[in-house]
């Protein structure tokens, strides 16, 4: 039986996971206010019209948080902080039915610390999904010592149906793939620092000669420069200035227009 996500969040990863489970099952989708409700409807729209499958019918976007006690699997997607993702999970815990399970999408933080706040450890499941969404296939999945076989079974039909590959990784800062990417990208801004190469160049040589698909300029930027120094102080790998300058001036990335690129034309 498919589960009913219910989604906490109206960020990019919270419409990106709502447009791609809107292709097995039902979905709720839970925002602060009307205006973050209608950007993450137009997200979600915009993701589902590439998605084969995707229905955004069976999509519901609303400020009401009760709506979400109707979800048989709880998906918290919101900034990766303990102060905010603490009294959120509290709440979703307390809204989740008997059978429901509860998940984080967090990158990096602690997944049995973030179970044993929330409530609910032996539903609590960590859901690292990667963005964009609907292109990305791999699932980081992590478990808090209390979780139940029931709550890993489910979890793992969830990932396949999905259509996402999950990987059971342990619950260490960054888990795997952050671990190893955050060193590698702000060795990249270092290396700008040092010697004055632009981004271009730098991401022109790691995409032809090391044949990755994007840069890690490009990378850190979508990413957005704000939440990869969050995630870089929970791995404890050294910050370059430049990150701290370009958060202080305002330059996050793509959703701001200009971060470790310039501003477009």
């Amino acid at each position: 039986m498919a589960e009913k996500l219910g989604i906490a969040g109206s960020g990019t990863i919270a419409t990106g996971l709502a447009a791609v489970g809107s292709i097995t099952g039902e979905v709720i989708l839970w925002a602060r206010s009307d205006a973050s409700a209608e950007r993450a409807t137009a997200a979600i729209e915009k993701f589902a019209s590439r998605l084969e499958g995707a229905d955004t019918s069976k999509v519901t976007v609303t400020t009401d948080q009760t709506a979400l006690g109707a979800a048989t699997y709880l998906v918290e997607a919101v900034s990766e902080d303990y102060d905010v993702k603490t009294p959120l999970l509290k709440t979703l815990a307390e809204l989740a039915g008997p059978d429901a399970i509860l998940s984080t999408t967090t990158s990096s933080l602690s997944i049995e610390k973030l179970a044993e706040l929330s409530g609910l450890g032996d539903r609590f499941v960590g859901l690292h999904v990667f963005n964009p969404v609907p292109l990305m296939k791999l699932v980081e999945v992590i478990y808090p010592a209390a979780a139940t076989d029931a709550t890993k079974e489910r979890t793992r039909a969830l990932v396949e149906a999905l259509g996402k590959t999950g990987v059971e990784v342990p619950d260490t800062p960054g888990f795997v793939v952050n671990r190893l990417l955050f060193p590698y990208l702000f060795d990249a801004v270092k290396l700008m620092e040092e010697t004055g190469l632009d981004a271009k160049s730098i991401d022109t040589c790691m995409k032809l000669g090391a044949g990755h698909p994007m840069g890690p300029l490009a990378l850190l930027d979508l990413v957005g420069l704000d939440v990869s120094k969050a995630i870089g102080e929970m791995i404890s790998t050294d910050i370059p200035g430049l990150v701290d300058e370009k958060i202080a001036a305002g330059e996050l990335g793509r959703k701001t227009g200009s971060g470790m690129y310039p501003p477009r034309d």
